[in-house]
């Protein structure tokens, strides 16, 4: 992710068109380096300003946020200067990561004074900074001493500048000259120079600006023809003549369902990258807002999983182990057949074999060929065979034992990958603890049980919802999270003439689509499929084979696991996973 310059262009526009001329109603401030204020203008408007080292932000939001009792000290200063003063401007200086608002009140005496709120958005030295009017700090979210920074003090009575810890260039004022000079002389790879070099440049966006200029980003400057650093520079004027002109195009990268970056100009650089989507925002606000809150989503229910996963790879590593090691001893049991004709040949012939013979040539009755059968030569023929027999019986029962027990361990297997492959699709607490709770009774989890009114023992059950979509015809398409759910939406939530969607041979959720009681169009079919490729253990493959057919048609053997059925008669299609052209209704 990337919040430089560029980003906080795009927000200076979009707050400049909100907020320039509204008033300040309300101010609070919910964490300790946290603000939002409440501005009026037209519409009245919430602005979050965040200086948290790891998570700094500044966006408009409707979200509410609990207040302290007793509102922190700089709040209290903020609302004797600010309580009811009009935003006379917002302001970036050339395209570094600062906000600054220029905020004019009434002091004491009635009479107008002029103030700037300055925002820092820059990692872990992000500050929310109260200057007067000759740019002298009042005050500070955050107190920056001599002894926490050589660079720059920030305390009440201190002059206020924008730290210079590296010579960069502004990219806004860059002549070609000055590129040739700053950026292309120096002996980095080319997407490193531009970041190290231009103030306000990420490398996201140096990498992007390199992409686009179709120049290697490894590759130094200094090595490559002029032509291709001119085109470069080109280049990089022409991404800064849509920023200039307020020509944004907000947009997320998402890995699945992982936002991974973002950015407030087209990233051509991941378009077409396996298992990536773009999502465009026609605000940068709405953008951040989506950003994090899925980031934090998707970060705290991995976070959560995090046991479930460990147990399940731990269970999956044993069986896997213990089914190699089964197979193996099954591949042993082969020679049983062989040992049961040896005892019936020795039966048949052994009249002709002399006492202490170590091996016999006898005809095999079964293929009409001579066979070499060894012996015990302090045996006879027939204890020989009984031998054998003994053999043959005892080979035949650790067969079928591990006929049944090989097969239990598969279905086992089979059970915890489709766990494995549910709990990628969780995506509240919910889903998770009724994962839990599945585990629990598979005895892959230890259950604690909770006491119940009656004085007995009582399992906690938490039940999610299936994700239900609706496609561009109106056909309602269902998918089930995990395995109680699959159960759940083909036994008991479809009817027989719905059609039900499954990965060929892989883990994945059922999929129902309800018929309407009429044929589906084609798109239907293929919409169904993208889903049922998406909800699968094969959801980053190009294309995924999906088994189609009426849920008439699907069967659940008798003391089956959940989740898996039978089903002798299907169709088949390939899908590429996805949900794209699909409306997400709830789940």
């Amino acid at each position: 992710m990337a919040f430089d310059g560029i980003v906080i262009s795009n927000i200076v526009y979009e707050l400049k068109q909100a907020l320039t001329g509204g008033r300040i109603v309300k101010i609070s401030q919910p964490e300790k380096d946290e603000l939002v204020l409440s501005i009026k203008n037209y519409d009245t408007y919430k602005l979050l300003i965040s200086a948290s080292a790891s998570l700094p932000l500044i966006y408009l939001t409707k979200e509410n946020k609990q207040n302290p009792m007793t509102a922190p000290n700089f709040c209290m200063l903020l609302r004797k200067h600010f309580n009811s003063a009009r935003i006379l401007s917002i302001e970036q200086p050339g395209l570094e990561r600062v906000i600054d608002f220029s905020i004019e009140h009434l002091d004491e005496m009635g009479d107008l004074c002029k103030k700037h709120l300055i925002v820092e958005i820059m990692g872990k030295h992000s500050n929310i900074i109260f200057c007067n009017e000759n740019y002298q700090v009042v005050d500070s979210i955050k107190r920056v001493s001599g002894a926490v920074s050589s660079v720059r003090t920030v305390l009440p009575g201190s002059d206020y500048f924008i730290p210079k810890t590296q010579e960069k260039s502004d990219p806004l004022t860059l002549t070609q000259e000055q590129f040739f000079q700053h950026v292309c002389a120096k002996p980095l790879p080319a997407s490193k120079a531009l970041y190290q070099s231009l103030t306000g440049i990420s490398p996201l966006i140096a990498n992007e600006l390199c992409h686009e200029a179709g120049i290697d980003g490894e590759q130094p400057l200094s090595t490559m023809p002029e032509e291709y650093q001119i085109h470069l520079y080109r280049t990089l004027l022409a991404m800064l003549e849509k920023v200039k002109s307020g020509d944004f195009s907000p947009n997320i990268i998402y890995q699945g369902k992982a936002p991974t970056e973002f950015s407030s100009v087209p990233l051509y650089c991941y378009h077409g990258a396996d298992g990536m989507t773009i999502h465009t925002f026609d605000s940068i606000s709405k953008l951040l807002e989506t950003y994090y809150s899925s980031k934090n989503k998707f970060t705290r229910i991995h976070q959560k999983s995090a046991d479930l996963r460990r147990i399940i790879a731990s269970a999956i590593e044993r069986d896997s182990k213990k089914y190699d090691l089964q197979q193996k001893q099954l591949k042993d049991t082969e020679k049983r057949e062989k040992y049961r004709i040896y005892g019936e040949l020795l039966t048949t012939y052994g009249y002709s074999i002399a006492p202490g013979e170590k091996s016999a040539v006898v005809l095999n009755y079964y293929t009409d060929e001579e066979i070499t059968i060894p012996l015990d030569p302090e045996l006879s023929a027939i204890n020989n065979a009984k031998q054998y027999f003994d053999k043959y019986a005892k080979l035949k029962r650790t067969y079928e034992a591990l006929i049944r027990l090989t097969q239990e361990t598969h279905d086992e297997l089979m059970h915890l990958d489709s766990i494995r492959t549910a709990l990628d699709i969780a995506e509240s607490e919910d889903d998770l603890a009724e994962l839990k709770e599945e585990m629990m009774d598979y005895g892959f989890v230890k259950r604690h049980y909770s006491q119940g009114k009656n004085g007995k023992k009582q399992p906690k059950k938490i039940k999610s919802q299936p994700f239900h979509y609706t496609t561009s015809d109106g056909y309602d398409i269902y998918v089930g999270k995990n395995n109680y759910q699959n159960d759940e939406l083909t036994f008991q939530f479809s009817s027989g003439g719905d059609w039900w969607f499954h990965a060929k041979g892989i883990p994945g959720s059922h999929v129902i689509v309800k018929s309407k009681g009429e044929p589906l169009p084609d798109s239907v079919y293929e919409d169904a499929g993208k889903l049922a490729a998406y909800y699968s253990k094969d959801r980053d493959a190009d294309k995924v084979e999906i088994d189609y057919t009426e849920r008439r048609n699907i069967k659940k053997p008798s003391g089956a696991k959940p989740g898996f059925v039978v089903y002798y008669t299907n169709y088949s299609l390939m899908a590429s996973p996805g949900t794209d052209g699909l409306t997400l209704v709830s789940g």
